[in-house]
């Protein structure tokens, strides 16, 4: 197998069919929602349902992880009874679980579990067990999302040729990064209106984005491809031991997992260590969207930059940029929490940071998805790109699990402490949870410079 991809023109005329345009704006509408609730997930979890930090991220960071290693069987099921059935599936599972997130609360609150407090959270589920039912709910929108992870994805390889792919997985991105950018738009300005219950009710509004998901697939989504479905589960199960036995993508997928454990932190790190250390009136929705702003601005600009070079090479640039985004983002704590440009020290160096890591993500993950889509033979799109997402399986595990940890040493809850000095002398080197992270991101840019070296040797040797 080649590590290389196709050179692509930048001027290739280009024609996509009905079905990539449907699959990509349900995209934009699926992303828009995941990301107006997964922003403040953690916020939810600790400010409404009473769950401690290390406990909030664990229970994000399983979550997001399960969205990321189910496609991997998700994926190979909607090879089998086609993309439409799935989509079909996919969102009404979303439009469930979304709405089960934003009704859970209520419930608890009618049962006289927990009561409204003057802050206007939720009071007294520490000690419940009841909060734990939002496990379950969780679940049902974890398979709901990983059928979307494989299938839309795949759609985008299905409807294209290996001359148009490149370019058509750039509109793939940048679809998915203006439903992002979107869904976080809508956090802060809600939490201003209502305060701390908008944690609640964004999930009334991600509930409406994937039910008009689901209406516009279900009246408007036809592909002409239907390789593979309709296959026996022993071709499937053939399928996966094909995939799980490449050590090329193993080995890719393992080195890839690096730079999502960087950028997982804006969901894990970031929202607590802004409003913690520059105050309740940070922005945590607003410095987020940072990084899907430049990557709609940017990532067809560096796609067509990077059009003559092979994918592993457009990878290996975004991979060296990531360890200094993580430096900048430390900056902020070292300069001090003062007000220079309007916004406090801590707010602009996080937000250099992004810019970064938004330029690095351009270089590195269309092009990623295309070196999957490349490799996956007909009819096993939905398997290979399912597959091509267990990076961030391991990214949220390990990276939630690790800002939980660091989040907990060096900048913890200051309604721990007695009193706001206290406080200050614990959190005094906040910015060396940012350290760690742009020391994972340098082992493996290395990584990967490795991987292409050998690999390019060994593909010479062929």
């Amino acid at each position: 197998m080649s590590n290389t991809s196709p050179n692509i023109s930048p001027n290739t005329s280009t024609k996509y069919s009905k079905a990539f345009w449907v699959a990509n704006s349900v995209e934009l509408l699926e992303r828009m929602s995941y990301y107006a609730v997964f922003i403040v997930l953690t916020l939810y979890l600790s400010n409404i349902l009473g769950f401690n930090d290390f406990e909030a991220s664990m229970i994000s960071g399983l979550f997001s992880g399960g969205l990321y290693l189910l496609p991997i069987f998700s994926g190979a099921y909607a090879d089998k009874i086609g993309f439409r059935k799935s989509m079909l599936v996919a969102f009404l599972l979303l439009t469930i679980g979304y709405f089960g997130l934003g009704i859970f609360p209520t419930l608890l609150e009618s049962t006289g579990l927990v009561s409204y407090g003057l802050k206007t959270h939720f009071n007294g589920l520490t000690d419940s067990s009841s909060r734990w039912i939002i496990v379950p709910i969780l679940f049902v929108l974890m398979i709901g999302g990983s059928f979307i992870k494989s299938i839309i994805s795949a759609s985008v390889a299905k409807e294209t040729t290996e001359a148009t792919r490149a370019k058509g997985y750039s509109i793939f991105y940048m679809m998915v990064n203006i439903g992002a950018f979107t869904g976080k738009t809508i956090i802060d300005p809600l939490r201003d209106i209502i305060g701390e219950q908008a944690y609640i009710y964004i999930n009334y509004f991600a509930a409406l984005m994937t039910l008009f998901a689901l209406i516009a697939v279900f009246f408007m989504y036809k592909s002409a491809h239907h390789a593979g479905e309709g296959k026996s589960f022993s071709a499937i199960m053939q399928g996966f031991v094909k995939i799980m036995t490449n050590w090329r993508l193993l080995i890719l997928i393992l080195i890839i997992t690096g730079f999502w454990m960087v950028q997982q932190q804006l969901y894990a790190t970031m929202p607590k260590y802004v409003i913690r250390l520059a105050g309740e009136g940070a922005r945590p929705g607003w410095i987020a969207n940072v990084n899907p702003f430049v990557v709609v601005c940017c990532v067809s600009f560096i796609t067509r930059l990077m059009a003559k070079r092979s994918a592993i090479t457009s990878m290996n640039v975004g991979m060296f940029l990531i360890p200094f985004s993580a430096l900048l983002m430390a900056c902020g704590n070292i300069m001090g929490n003062d007000i220079i440009t309007g916004m406090s020290n801590i707010t602009l160096m996080m937000i250099a940071g992004i810019v970064i890591q938004a330029l690095a993500e351009c270089f590195i993950s269309p092009r990623y998805l295309e070196y999957f889509s490349l490799q996956a033979p007909k009819g096993e799109e939905g398997m290979y790109l399912g597959f091509s997402h267990l990076h961030s399986f391991l990214s949220s595990i390990f990276g939630f699990g690790i800002a939980g940890v660091l989040l907990t040493k060096y900048c913890p809850d200051p309604d721990l402490f007695e009193t706001h000095e206290a406080w200050v002398a614990a959190s005094a080197n906040a910015h060396y949870i940012w350290f760690y992270f742009a020391g994972i991101g340098l082992i493996a840019a290395i990584a990967l410079l490795i991987f292409s070296k050998v690999t390019q040797v060994m593909d010479k040797k062929k």
